[in-house]
């Protein structure tokens, strides 16, 4: 399983952007999705996730009201986007993925350790 995110770049505070992950597998709809961010110097932390079914999302605090994650499955593809960006938004955003079948449509997880799949990062830069 690969996973190749795009749509990052330099945008001013107040601004938009919308991320995208592309996955190469045949049964994309069976992962949950998530995307973590890492800043210089700090630890790669959640910010969103989506259940294999689109039905249930979740968010950290710090960007509920702002962030919107969704996926289409007809096109492997989850999605973040990005509202009333923010100097502190800027950071590495990764896609992470997890199969998970065999649990309810509505599962999701906010755990980057439960992760097995990684895509490599696109760059955010918030300026103010």
């Amino acid at each position: 399983v690969q996973l190749q995110a795009s749509g990052g770049g330099l945008v001013q505070a107040g601004g938009s952007l919308r991320l995208s992950c592309a996955v190469s597998t045949r049964t994309f709809s069976s992962y949950v999705m998530g995307w973590f961010r890492q800043a210089p110097g700090l630890e790669r932390r959640f910010v969103a996730t989506i259940s294999r079914s689109g039905r249930a999302t979740y968010y950290t605090d710090s960007v509920k009201g702002r962030f919107t994650i969704s996926r289409d499955n007809t096109k492997n593809t989850v999605y973040l986007q990005m509202s009333s960006l923010k100097p502190e938004d800027t950071a590495v955003y990764y896609c992470a993925a997890d199969e998970a079948g065999y649990y309810s449509d509505t599962y999701y997880i906010t755990l980057k350790d439960h992760y097995e799949y990684w895509g490599q990062g696109t760059q955010v830069t918030v300026s103010s």
